[in-house]
């Protein structure tokens, strides 16, 4: 799973990597993914420049190029 900030390389998702997802009793129902994006590619997307996703897997292949304006606006919104 990747983002693309217009003009610069995919950043590809970190899962899940730092909590305990499961126990003894139970594996847990919510899972996430983050993207470290550089501060460049922050400011552009606060800017307006495009945004694209995408899955590259063997089995399933989608790009998502443009992500909707308003899924686009809140994953800015998020952007510290």
């Amino acid at each position: 799973v990747w983002v693309q900030v217009e003009g610069r390389e995919k950043v590809w998702a970190i899962a899940d990597e730092d909590l305990e997802r499961e126990n003894d009793e139970k594996t847990s129902s919510v899972h996430f993914m983050r993207f470290e994006l550089d501060e460049d590619m922050a400011a552009a997307l606060k800017y307006g420049v495009g945004l694209a996703m995408g899955i590259d897997h063997p089995a399933l292949r989608v790009t998502l190029d443009p992500v909707p304006p308003e899924s686009r606006a809140s994953l800015v919104a998020d952007l510290a």
